[in-house]
């Protein structure tokens, strides 16, 4: 690999004369290269924002251990557990508190629209806020007054007069589950592929709101430990302790379980790494069909290198030059164009959809192999060209 660097180095640009001599075809190619590159960037936008805005809730969980139901599935879909396990997890050394949470997909009234659509609810102590977001922690006096909830500003939909009148210290009123309440403070989480937003309460506004609901069968249960305890070994004298009906988690295990059933359980995680596959394999096609007709329709003049000498690791090189240059000059377009679409998808709906530099330096790298490879495959009847034969 050195020595080919070497040789592109110190030779004639013949790759890049060779591009350039035919611009229509290298338009093409480089369109073709964009269109690669802006496929795979929003097929890995897209799968970033899935697993980040399905774990942030998780990430600002008050807690070192987690406890939920066998049965459970995602956040949306947790079943229920008895109460009572967070009085026995209290048995176990190291352990200092344990706070009930309740979670339910619910009928919500946009205030502004007063369009149907769902939220998630969630219900917590307010005297021990189950989040560690400081707009949380700091409004949680005011769930304690009845039927008074807490909105996310980062939710999906029509809610700018809303948020404006929360934010002038206005209260707006509103549905949920067809039974008044009122918004009286605002957190930022925003939306995810699961629920357009989220909502928080106090345990004793949740069990008004859902009234099939039990105090003692709560969906999540939140254990916090004592300073410079290990959360691993924790989880694991609980998971003996406790019975089958729970299972524990530290909160990065819950925060990966969530991960894992974007990435393996539902169809939209395996969507989007087909798409970044599909995006390689259409890029590869297309670069190696400009550089095999190049290839083919510069045979002659390939023959007469060889017959004057020069070796298959300099022809070689010349093919390489050319994908090399059709992969950063494709790349460009590609990476700019995909910023524009990020923020257009973002302001759309909500999702956490950004350039970083780690995925541009990603795809790019991608697209130099994807072009390394079509170059390989090219170069083949180029290696077995023999001058006798073309001139015979």
């Amino acid at each position: 690999m050195f020595n080919l660097l070497k040789t592109l180095k110190n030779r004639t640009p013949l790759g890049w004369l060779q591009l350039t001599h035919d611009r229509p075809r290298l338009l093409v190619a480089l369109a073709g290269i964009a269109f690669s590159d802006i496929l795979i960037f929003m097929q890995l936008g897209f799968q970033t924002a899935l697993y980040h805005s399905n774990t942030r809730l998780h990430t600002y969980l008050d807690a070192e251990i987690v406890l939920m139901s066998p049965k459970a599935r995602n956040i949306v879909n947790l079943d229920m557990i008895p109460r009572r396990r967070l009085y026995q997890s209290l048995d176990i050394p190291g352990v200092i508190s344990a706070e009930p949470v309740y979670v339910q997909f619910a009928e919500w009234k946009t205030p502004q629209t007063r369009k149907q659509t769902t939220i998630l609810a969630i219900g917590f102590n307010p005297d021990k806020p189950a989040f560690t977001l400081p707009e949380v922690i700091e409004q949680a006096p005011l769930l304690k007054f009845p039927r008074h909830v807490i909105f996310d500003r980062g939710a999906r939909g029509t809610y700018d007069e809303t948020i404006a009148q929360i934010d002038a210290g206005q209260r707006v009123p509103t549905e949920i589950e067809n039974s008044n309440i009122d918004i009286a403070g605002l957190f930022q989480i925003g939306a995810s592929f699961a629920a357009d937003g989220t909502v928080m309460m106090s345990d004793r506004t949740f069990m008004q709101l859902f009234s099939r609901r039990r105090p003692e069968a709560m969906s999540l249960g939140l254990l916090q430990l004592e300073p410079g305890r290990n959360p691993e070994d924790i989880a694991e004298t609980l998971a003996n302790h406790l019975p089958e009906d729970v299972t524990v988690l530290t909160k990065a295990e819950f925060v990966e379980f969530e991960r894992q059933y974007w990435a393996m359980n539902t169809p939209v995680g395996f969507v989007f790494s087909l798409g970044t596959v599909m995006g390689l394999i259409v890029g590869t096609v297309i670069v190696y069909q400009v550089l095999a007709t190049d290839v083919r329709d510069r045979l002659p003049e390939y023959a007469t290198f060889k017959a004057m000498g020069y070796r298959n690791r300099y022809l070689l090189a010349i093919v390489f030059e050319q994908a090399l240059i059709l992969a950063v000059m494709g790349f460009i377009p590609g990476a700019t164009v995909s910023v524009g679409l990020y923020a257009l998808t973002r302001e759309a709906t909500n999702l956490p959809l950004m350039m970083t530099t780690i995925r541009a330096i990603q795809v790019l790298i991608f697209t130099i192999l994807m072009c390394a490879v079509s170059g390989a495959i090219a170069t083949r009847k180029l290696q077995a060209a023999d001058p006798a034969e073309i001139f015979g």
